[in-house]
């Protein structure tokens, strides 16, 4: 076991590690290096999951737990630790699989970059902190893998720095998740010294043996804020969707399956010690999320920026879900998503690669090939990219027989069950989940018809288009397989429910500050019809909408455009909210004049005058005492004595000429003054 857990996270460091220092050496075969460490992982990562199938996680008892001292001192003791449960070895599976088929895909579309072994040394490096976020049994050593994850998603969103957008982009991505961070770390060290440690289970040892308090609460929120950034959820999940700049593989593995889950991840394992309070401010975050990034994208005309917003969506969901309490549904989402996401993404990268060799064959360089006005009757120029995205959308808008129907249905049915419990403010949660599941379908299948159906943006442009080759359609193809119900629902039909092998193997969290588990089990079994039949009722009338709006082109829908365009509702989505505004108007605008105002203080008043001026005085007094030491003491007094005694000698030796006849005169002339003072005495 050890052997494998140390393989399955070492090996992409050393794909980075050889794409650095090597991959120069072996140019055109080096990415193959990356790929086979990569099926290495996915092999032991499916190894592992075979477990559950031999049921050795029912229940979600620990395989695997180890915990090694790193530093001691004092009373504080830090362990780095690996824990494997069923949630590690699914999430393994996930990472593994979604890097695997990235780095096949990127062979074909990131050939001939300038920068080609640096991107899959990149890839190494993020995948290794991502398995390392997955493994730690810890606080400690999970911000360690945190921090790594965030550098190496910078490095790969900002990949093509040259651009000004990919700079800009990456900045932000980097900024916004620091804030996170920072309540994070704030939040970590907020537990670690109300129980003195960091290791996941002794945390909820300790809160079942002290119970909840309101400094757990604020504890939880802050370790939460963590996923407020990583997982893009309202308010920092502005980055995300400019992240969009790195290439498109990229954004299928961070903003697909791999970082953004992570941050759901995390949540998931401080679940036990989450107090309701704790719960309810996350299942609000979530549910807002969900419904504002689902009006966002229904009015973006860029390919990946609905799929961005999509995504944040989706994360909304599967955090709301955990909010709910709803532990395994959200996990289940987590999984689901990633596929048909993933998916979802790469058709995109394939879209927008036919649509850049296009473009380049007849020389236009003006042209968007990201922009779904510019495409138009694709599914014939790509069928199988159109054929697995058409299943990819089916799965994400929730309808019957795609994974997505399964996940999604147990989190809408969660939501009726959480507001019936609690009331109040929490009955708005169903309200915006639910909106959140008709703007999906709605956006989503806009992009279909604005992309695959429908004329020509430009007939030259379309004559020039074919499909990808077979390293970027066999992962997509795979992808939409997985992104079926029944690969799910093998051997029961619901995998999520009463004995299906999900539940089973990840079992809910048990709550240690007083969540009643079984009371919203009891409700989510009461409204799990309500919610199926409403949740196929809305996609498929967001369905049905959409293709009045775009694909029929009815009268309707310009009636629609225009009321929404005066009612400001259209401005307000197509502008995202105003978010970025709001953040340039109430917290950069601001901060930079602070900073120009202290850059004034400390520059023109400090330095300027302060530092400056004692400088000058410092001078003037060296000058000072120079003239002082030089000109007065050393030149006049010093110098001047010597030269006065110099000059009396000179005078002195003029009296010594060596005549006898005037020393007898002087000696004469000697004594007879003698003799004048003796006689006057």
């Amino acid at each position: 076991m050890e052997i494998k857990l140390l393989l399955i996270l070492f090996l992409p460091l050393i794909s980075f590690v050889f794409q650095i220092f090597f991959g120069r050496y072996i140019k055109k075969t080096a990415h193959w290096v990356s790929v086979f460490l990569l099926a290495v992982c996915l092999v032991i990562s499916i190894d592992l999951l075979t477990n559950i199938f031999n049921g050795f996680f029912h229940n979600n008892v620990s395989l695997y737990d180890i915990s090694i001292p790193w530093l001691t001192t004092n009373n504080i003791s830090i362990y780095l630790g690996a824990y494997v449960d069923s949630l590690t070895v699914i999430m393994l599976f996930v990472v593994s699989l979604i890097s695997f088929l990235v780095h096949l895909y990127s062979i074909e579309y990131m050939f001939g970059d300038k920068r080609y072994l640096r991107y899959f040394a990149y890839l190494g490096l993020f995948t290794f902190s991502m398995n390392g976020i997955v493994l730690s049994n810890n606080l400690f050593m999970t911000y360690i893998f945190w921090e790594l994850v965030g550098f190496s998603s910078y490095l790969l969103i900002g990949f093509w720095y040259e651009k000004d957008s990919a700079s800009e982009a990456s900045k932000k991505a980097f900024l916004f998740n620091r804030v996170g961070d920072i309540g994070m770390f704030i939040g970590i060290m907020l537990i670690f010294f109300s129980f003195h440690t960091f290791n996941y289970n002794e945390i909820g040892y300790a809160v079942s043996q002290e119970g909840a308090s309101q400094i757990l609460t604020i504890a939880g929120i802050l370790v939460f804020m963590g996923a407020v950034g990583k997982s893009a959820q309202v308010p920092l999940h502005v980055w995300l969707p400019d992240a969009m700049e790195g290439p498109t593989p990229v954004s299928a593995l961070i903003h697909a399956a791999t970082m953004v889950a992570a941050g759901v991840y995390m949540t998931l394992r401080i679940f036990p010690f989450l107090t309701i309070d704790a719960l309810h401010f996350i299942a609000t975050i979530g549910s807002i999320t969900a419904f504002i990034a689902s009006i966002i994208a229904i009015t973006q005309n860029d390919i990946k920026r609905v799929l961005a917003y999509s995504t944040v969506s989706q994360l909304g969901y599967m955090i709301a879900a955990i909010g709910f309490g709803s532990y395994v549904f959200a996990f289940f989402h987590l999984i689901t998503h990633a596929m048909f996401k993933a998916c979802l993404f790469l058709c995109s990268g394939s879209v927008i690669h036919s649509m850049h060799h296009s473009l380049d064959e007849i020389d236009d360089h003006s042209t968007d090939p990201q922009d779904m006005n510019n495409m138009g009757a694709l599914r014939h120029k790509l069928p199988i990219t159109y054929t697995t995205m058409l299943i990819s959308t089916l799965s994400l808008c929730g309808i019957p027989f795609f994974s997505g129907f399964l996940s999604k249905d147990s989190i809408l049915a969660s939501s009726l069950a959480y507001s019936s419990m609690y009331g109040g403010f929490t009955y708005m949660m169903p309200f915006l989940v639910f909106g959140a599941a008709f703007c999906t379908a709605f956006y989503m299948f806009r992009l279909i018809f604005k992309t695959f159906h429908g004329s020509a943006a430009n007939k030259k442009v379309n004559d020039h288009i074919s499909e990808s080759g077979w390293m970027m359609t066999f992962p997509i193809m795979l992808l939409s397989f997985l992104s079926f119900a029944f690969v799910f629902t093998f051997p029961h039909l619901n995998p999520i429910h009463s004995d299906g092998w999900f539940i089973d193997s990840i079992y809910p969290a048990q709550s240690f500050t007083g969540f009643d588990s079984h009371m919203l089990e009891e409700e989510i079994h009461h409204n799990h019809s309500s919610a199926m039949s409403l949740s196929i009722l809305f996609a498929l009338c967001g369905i049905a909408l959409s293709w009045l709006f775009y694909y029929k082109r009815s009268k309707i829908s310009d009636t629609a455009t225009n009321i929404f365009s005066r009612l400001k509702l259209f401005e307000l989505s197509y502008n995202k909210f105003y978010f970025d505004e709001l953040y340039n108007a109430y917290i950069i605008t601001p901060f930079m004049n602070f900073s120009k105002r202290a850059s004034f203080l400390d520059w023109d008043i400090y330095d300027q005058i302060f530092i400056d001026m004692w400088g000058w005085i410092t001078l003037k007094l060296s000058d000072i005492s120079a003239y002082l030491d030089y000109d007065i003491l050393d030149q006049f007094f010093i110098d001047g004595f010597g030269k006065k005694t110099d000059e009396f000698g000179k005078e002195l030796k003029n009296t010594q000429g060596g005549v006898l006849q005037n020393y007898l005169i002087g000696g004469l002339f000697g004594l007879l003054i003698i003799l004048i003072i003796i006689q006057q005495g």
